[in-house]
Parts: C-alpha cells; sequence; structure tokens
C-alpha cells in the first residue's frame, strides 16, 4: 500500500475515533447537570483519551522504559473514560426510553469503537513513517572521514610513485626483517664468527699447530712457480695410492713427468712437503706413506 492511501486511510481512521468520542462526550454532557462547568466535567474523560491516542500515534519514541510508561497511562485514562462514559451513557439511554438490557449495552459500542479506531490509528501512523524512513539498518554504513591534509598527503604520494620521482619505499611484510634488525643481526653474527676465530687462533699458537684455513704452500714456503702444479700433485699421488706405491720424492716425480708435467726431483721434494703439510692439516694420512 503507497503513502497516499495510507495517509488517506488514516484520516478516515482517525474521523472514526472522533465519531466515537463524540457519542461519549454527547452522552456525559446530557448526564450532567446543566451549567457549563458540571457539563465540563463531564466531557472530559472522552476528550482526554482522544488526545492521548492522537499523541501517541504522532510522536514516535525509541527508549523501552518511556513506552512502558506512556502505554502505562494511556490504559489508566482510557479505563477511567470507559468506565465514567459507560454509566453516563447508560443512565441516558434509560432516560430516553431504552429498556431492558440496550441501556448496559449501547455503551460498549461506543467504546468499542474507541478501542479499535485508536489501534488502527496508532498502526497506520507506524507503517506510514516505515514508508517516509526506511530502515536506517538497511543502508550501507557511511565511509569514514579522511583528514584532507591526510589524503592530500597521499595523493601526491601516489602521483610521485606514478612519475617515479618520489623516494623509493620498500613494502617490509611481518615476516620480512627491517634495514635496522638485519643490520644488527648481522653485527651480531658477525661479532659471534670474529670471536671464533679469534679463539681458534690462540688454540692454533697455544699447541703449535699451523691454522686449518692457512694454505699449505705458505706454510712450507712453496715457491710461486710451484703452486700451479699442486693440483697436478695431488691428482699425481692420488694415482700412486692407488697404485699401491710409496710416494716419495722420485716416485712423485716419476708420475707427473707421466703425467706430463716437466719437473725434476728436487723441484718434487717441495712439492710432497707441501702436500704432506695439506695432509696434516685435512687431519687424515695417506693411505701409504708419503
Amino acid at each position: 500500500m503507497n503513502e497516499p492511501r495510507l495517509r488517506r486511510l488514516r484520516w478516515g481512521v482517525r474521523g472514526t475515533l472522533v465519531l466515537g468520542v463524540a457519542a461519549s462526550v454527547t452522552a456525559n454532557v446530557l448526564h450532567a447537570r446543566d451549567n457549563p462547568i458540571s457539563q465540563a466535567i463531564a466531557a472530559w474523560p472522552p476528550l482526554a483519551l482522544l488526545l492521548t491516542v492522537e499523541l501517541i500515534s504522532r510522536v514516535p519514541i525509541h527508549t523501552k522504559a518511556l513506552a512502558f510508561v506512556r502505554l502505562f497511562a494511556t490504559a489508566v485514562i482510557a479505563g477511567i473514560a470507559a468506565w465514567v462514559s459507560y454509566w453516563h451513557m447508560a443512565a441516558v439511554a434509560a432516560r430516553y426510553g431504552e429498556t431492558s438490557a440496550s441501556p448496559y449495552l449501547l455503551p460498549l459500542s461506543v467504546d468499542g469503537l474507541i478501542v479499535v479506531a485508536s489501534i488502527c490509528l496508532v498502526e497506520l501512523t507506524a507503517r506510514i513513517t516505515d514508508v517516509e524512513r526506511p530502515d536506517l539498518a538497511d543502508r550501507p554504513a557511511p565511509a569514514p572521514a579522511i583528514h584532507e591534509g591526510a589524503e592530500d598527503e597521499r595523493r601526491n604520494g601516489h602521483a610521485q610513485e606514478a612519475l617515479g620521482t618520489g623516494p623509493a619505499v620498500r613494502r617490509v611484510t611481518p615476516a620480512e626483517p627491517t634495514d635496522d634488525l638485519a643490520h644488527d643481526l648481522h653485527d651480531v653474527t658477525g661479532s659471534q664468527h670474529d670471536q671464533g676465530d679469534e679463539t681458534d687462533k690462540e688454540a692454533n699458537e697455544a699447541d703449535g699447530s699451523p691454522r686449518p684455513s692457512e694454505p699449505a704452500a705458505e706454510r712450507v714456503h712453496l715457491a710461486p712457480d710451484l703452486v700451479p702444479l699442486l693440483p697436478a700433485a695431488r691428482a699425481a699421488r692420488e694415482e700412486l695410492i692407488s697404485a699401491g706405491k710409496v710416494v716419495g720424492r722420485d716416485a712423485l716425480a716419476t708420475q707427473l713427468r707421466r703425467n706430463g708435467v716437466p719437473i725434476r726431483n728436487t723441484r718434487a721434494a717441495e712439492l710432497l712437503a707441501a702436500l704432506k703439510a695439506e695432509a696434516e692439516t685435512n687431519g687424515h694420512r695417506p693411505k701409504a706413506s708419503v
């Protein structure tokens, strides 16, 4: 049902309520004495009920406690008006010729009409209010207000990023450490490695053993021209060990010459010393004597 039709229907219900109240007021005035004061007092209860129903139908309320108080007061006013109007109308009906049970039934029709019209008026007003103002809960929540300065700064940042003129911004995920944290971790790790190197150095100096990371050529003072021959000397040594031969100066020199490396026996002795120092540094000795 559309709003104009609801409004027209409400005016019809309001006219019905006024008609019922007018009948009650007329009966009360006829029952009162023939003076304005008595008639005004008798007419007041139905008029109070009419005003109360009109206020309820027009003024919305959102507090449950106040709504209960308002309904309770309305019920009290309606009870008083019904009681007073019932006996006044019954007396007037009996005075003007109604007999038997008729004088006691006529007031019930008037009071019943007032009750029904009052309920319909309140309900129609609520329906019209719903049509005029839809439920706010169905509307989307308004977006949070953004400060004007923050909005301008955000737009400028996007513009600089699009043009490539702004400072480079690197997004950091929760799992990725920041630069400061990574730098601190690097410092801590580096200091731990330095402390470990210092400890190894002190231990090596105490027992007189060479450092494992020191090259064999430097420990035996190998000539610079023999350093490139160390890989070939290692291969020749492994071949001698695989053949079950003793790895000596002459055998190493002979094997190197067989592998295409021209070398004298005296120079092979220097390579043999470097291989021996390298084997002792690695913590194992060859299968055959060196």
